[in-house]
């Protein structure tokens, strides 16, 4: 089931919620995108919140700015956040940050 939230698409894999985001991550629309996505992780509080970046061009520390944000509010809630099939470039700048040393980095399935 794949729900279309405007700016991102949410679907799920058991309790796990899959947020798949496309396009651009960058300061013209990192606001709205985490008020989307905090929204949804308020409403369902998964025990487990996955971006799955693999629709995603380019991202610059604006996302960096959004992923660490989402993680720091899931662990607040319980749950965990892992990052599933970032691009090179978007993965470079993740390992960049050091990020994949507090969250999880998926490989496509």
């Amino acid at each position: 089931m794949i729900n279309h939230s405007g700016d991102f698409d949410v679907s799920y894999e058991g309790k796990a919620v899959i947020v798949s985001l496309s396009g651009e991550i960058d300061h013209h629309n990192a606001a709205t995108l985490r008020t989307g996505i905090d929204k949804l992780i308020y409403e369902k509080r998964p025990p487990k919140l996955v971006l799955d970046l693999e629709n995603i061009a380019f991202m610059d520390s604006s996302g960096l700015g959004l992923i660490m944000g989402r993680y720091s509010l899931v662990r607040e809630l319980g749950g965990e956040l892992s990052v599933r099939n970032p691009n090179e470039g978007v993965l470079k700048i993740c390992k960049l940050a050091g990020m994949e040393r507090m969250i999880r980095i998926e490989k496509k399935k």
